[in-house]
């Protein structure tokens, strides 16, 4: 399969394309926008073909799909743009910055048929988290009742670039951040038409960026199941990597907690699984795990499947995050 890339501004687009290279997609071309990565971007990937601009890659019949880590409100744009040139789009987290994007992605893939997918990389990068989700599949914690999904951030204000400050650009902590723990809560819950029933964001401790929440925390509930999420920019320096990503998972008959990028003072790297149930309590290496996702999303293109995530997931934890967003600028 041919892939193509328009939007280089969030390192995340690395990941994006690793993944489906790795399932055997072939990267064709890309947009060099200048604004920092795209050089870094063209050396990793030297044999695709940049583009001077974004009709080049869309008219280009052989490409059948296209990611993005642009500045997040400039994605649901380009993702419609995408989807009306015939072809499916792979956006990075937030896939929206505003309802009126979505209702317009959601009208084109409508009448096109075409996917606007949202790559959720805290769950789909993840190996840790994707042993979870074989283990609640295969019910080894019984039946999902709750999850608690923590997603602290190193800020690195002096390294971001402008817009990362910007409400405008970023739509907001719960609407960015959150997002990946909505969709987890969504993917183990199994619940396909949650609400928040509650979300607070502040600036704690930035006065020199006012746009910017440095804080937020919201509570998600769904027909069996409910959840909490606290996200932020507080990660200190001395942790060695950009945040304590954790994931808690309570069933039934057992629990999980996932540690993505750190065991503290603990086991060297990251990918740790805890799982408790009747018989023991046991530490699962998750470091060769595989990752299904690329490899998933290849087929569902060709055979226009969905298995690895449905557009009404994607589009549903999308509105979530943004009626979050809405909820906490509203106040009490």
């Amino acid at each position: 399969m041919r892939i193509g890339a328009i939007g280089l501004d969030h390192n995340h687009i690395f990941g994006m394309t690793h993944c489906l290279l790795e399932a055997g997609a072939e990267l064709v071309s890309y947009v060099p926008q200048d604004h920092g990565l795209a050089r870094a971007y063209a050396k990793h990937h030297a044999d695709a073909r940049p583009v001077a601009d974004a009709g080049a890659l869309l008219d280009d019949p052989s490409i059948d799909l296209v990611l993005s880590a642009a500045v997040p409100n400039e994605r649901g744009a380009i993702g419609e743009a995408v989807l009306r040139h015939g072809k499916d789009f792979l956006s990075d987290k937030p896939g929206f910055t505003h309802p009126d994007q979505l209702e317009r992605v959601r009208a084109a893939a409508r009448e096109t048929g075409r996917r606007y997918l949202v790559c959720f990389s805290e769950r789909l990068e993840s190996r840790a988290t994707s042993r979870a989700s074989a283990l609640v599949r295969a019910g080894a914690i019984g039946r999902v009742i709750h999850t608690v999904g923590l997603g602290p951030h190193l800020l690195r204000a002096e390294q971001r670039p402008a817009w990362h400050f910007s409400r405008e650009a970023t739509g907001g902590i719960l609407t960015d951040l959150a997002s990946h723990q909505i969709d987890q809560f969504m993917h183990f819950a199994d619940e396909i038409d949650p609400s928040i029933s509650f979300a607070r964001v502040a600036n704690r401790a930035h006065p020199d960026y006012p746009d910017l929440d440095d804080v937020g925390e919201l509570a998600i509930a769904g027909a069996n199941a409910s959840g909490y999420v606290r996200v932020d920019w507080f990660t200190p320096e001395g942790l060695g990597v950009w945040g304590d990503v954790r994931l808690f998972v309570q069933g039934t008959e057992g629990y999980i907690e996932v540690r993505k990028n750190v065991d503290v003072a603990g086991r060297a790297r990251g990918d740790h699984l805890f799982l408790v149930d009747a018989q023991s309590t046991r530490h699962i290496d998750c470091a060769e795990e595989p990752l299904p996702f690329g490899a998933q999303l290849i087929a569902d293109v060709r055979e226009r499947t969905e298995t690895a995530m449905t557009q009404e997931h994607a589009f549903t934890a999308s509105a979530l995050a943004l009626e979050a967003q809405r909820l906490a600028e509203a106040g009490p």
